[in-house]
């Protein structure tokens, strides 16, 4: 009598037990050896490589606002070229119709912005020793170098409702746009935003920006019996010009612009950033903008009801509108366009800030899905498959590991380690996706392994770290398991899985792309929106070598008969 499998629902536990099995072939034949002797076991295991097709798909237009952080600077991709990020954003004031009190003047204006820090150590006093590295990007040495920054008064207004959508309260999106100019610019889904024609005032203006890990260090009421010294985490910070937020903001007290929310974003639309290399350099910062530590800082003096005496006051302008980023793209080294989704691409290009992705079918054809059903399932004799009673299929085959092997293209491979002896590419993730559901994969969802605090280590067994196999290859691994389940089990259509670069796999927002000419990819994670990066992979043509090409393996058990 044929053994067959019904349908089972893996608890995440039970599926790191089985991988483990699978990952290790000695392990497992001493344990069917030692239990049930290697002439008695009722089951035996094999694999199954599944044809299947990748491609590129460019994906120029992606939503550039309600992003958890914003990019700053200039980055110089190895590969692809340079990146400039600007941003965009509103400012959202801590009161509505502010009592500045009698004769108010200024003290200073303080722009403080968080970068993503964490702790690595204390010093002798015990003071906390920062890091940014995780969200700083310098050249592929590792060098930092300065960027310009100049942040003008914008002039546009961002709405935060879409007047054209079919619902009243859908929110309004922002999408990259790049012409081949070097104008910062930004789509929202009816018309193109040209910022740089639409700046008005200069507010600040540095020539040179390094970031630095250094933490802040702030001194109160210095020389006196009361001075203190506060340390806070690592920050763009800057003194504004007192005039320019007078007239702004002092000035209009009691006038109808700082009434209310909605006269306010009217009056003052926000503040525009701009980097630009020095010279062809720079680097690039992630930004915590929606930090509480994210504000401008109005700090004034006001006449005290005692004569001659004044009274110190503060009003505060933090960055809880609408936000963006704008990507000025110089792609120089590669062209980027739609790949072969017949015979796919040799090499896959995934780039950040809203590039270009991977598209992987995982099956080449029907014939070839057609195939691998009959494989796995019990045929019904009517054309079809044998079901139980839930309407799940009954399976002859059980699916123990199912890997999408991935080699990196040798250009990558080919560049220099940085100071710290790492390749460039040493901390690049590839995040797999389910694009028929816009969402991350049912495996990456069961993976047990994640770290808030360390994307790099998080989520390891679902999407694999680079590392070098035998031949000096350097693979990633990801697992679809669960995933091919769903298609053997429950005759689920999402077929094609999307491949982007991330340097934080635990963010898993989703990005829209506006105008997608492809009814399948219409969205991508916003991950790869906020890294400059770039990497270039092996595809699944038949030009390239078989050691290096995209494979899709499937490790099963079947019961002996």
């Amino acid at each position: 009598m044929k053994k067959t499998f019904k349908a089972l629902k893996l608890s995440a536990a039970f599926l790191f037990v089985l991988t483990g099995f699978v990952g290790c072939d000695k392990e497992f034949t001493e344990l069917e050896s030692a239990v049930l002797g290697k002439d008695n076991a009722n089951f035996s295991t094999d694999s199954y490589e599944i044809p299947i097709v990748a491609y590129n798909k460019t994906t120029e237009s992606v939503q550039v606002n309600g992003l958890a952080s914003y990019l700053l600077g200039v980055f110089n991709d190895p590969v692809y070229g340079q990146t400039t990020a600007s941003i965009v954003t509103q400012v959202t004031p801590s009161s509505y119709d502010p009592d500045f009190g009698d004769n108010p003047e200024i003290t200073s204006v303080v722009l403080t912005i968080p970068y993503f820090s964490r702790v690595i150590d204390f010093d002798e006093e015990g003071n906390a020793e920062y890091t940014i590295q995780d969200s700083l990007y310098g050249d592929y040495t590792g060098a930092i170098k300065p960027f310009k920054l100049s942040i003008y008064k914008n002039e546009y207004f961002l709405r935060d409702f879409d007047p054209f959508a079919d619902a009243d309260d859908t929110a309004q999106k922002y999408y990259s746009y790049s012409d081949g100019s070097s104008d910062n610019m930004a789509y929202n889904g009816t018309s193109v935003i040209n910022f740089d024609n639409l700046k008005e005032q200069l507010v600040f203006e540095q020539e040179s920006v390094t970031p630095s890990s250094a933490a802040i260090v702030t001194v109160t009421d210095a020389g006196t019996d009361d001075e203190v010294t506060t340390r806070s985490a690592p920050a763009f910070t800057a003194e504004l010009d007192a005039a320019f937020w007078k007239s702004l903001i002092i000035d209009k007290e009691g006038g109808a612009e700082l009434s209310n929310a909605n006269n306010f974003a009217n009056y003052f639309r926000g503040l525009f950033f701009k980097a630009e290399a020095i010279g062809d350099d720079g680097s690039m910062v992630l930004l915590d903008m929606a930090s509480t530590d994210a504000n401008i800082v109005i700090n004034y003096s006001y006449d005290s009801t005692t004569a001659g005496e004044t009274v110190e006051g503060t009003y505060t302008l933090s960055f809880t509108g609408n936000t963006l980023n704008t990507f000025v793209n110089k792609i120089t080294e590669v062209a980027l366009a739609d790949g072969d989704e017949t015979n796919g691409d040799q090499s896959l290009y995934l780039k950040g800030s809203g590039n270009s992705m991977a598209v992987v079918d995982l099956f080449e054809n029907d014939e070839a899905k057609k195939d691998f059903l009959d494989s796995f399932r019990i045929p019904s004799g009517d054309d079809d498959y044998e079901k139980d009673e839930d309407g799940n299929y009954i399976l002859s085959r059980l699916v123990n590991d199912a890997q999408l092997v991935i080699s990196e293209d040798e250009v990558m491979q080919a560049l220099p380690d940085d100071s710290n002896g790492n390749n460039y590419s040493h901390f690049n993730r590839v995040y797999a996706y389910d694009i028929n559901n816009i969402m991350s994969t049912y495996d990456y969802q069961i993976d047990p392994v994640e770290s808030s605090t360390d994307p790099f280590n998080s989520k390891i067994i679902s999407l694999g770290q680079r590392v070098v196999d035998e031949n000096g290859v350097y693979k990633y691994k990801i697992r679809l398991t669960e995933h091919l389940n769903n298609i053997l089990v429950n005759d689920s259509t999402n077929t094609k899985i999307g491949l982007v670069l991330s340097t934080n796999v635990n963010y898993t927002n989703i990005s829209a792309i506006a105008d997608s000419d492809d009814e399948d990819v219409t969205g991508l994670p916003a991950a790869s929106v906020i890294t400059p990066r770039g990497t270039v992979l092996y595809g699944s043509n038949a030009n390239v070598d078989d050691e290096k090409r995209m494979k899709f393996k499937v490790f099963y058990t079947e019961p002996n008969n």
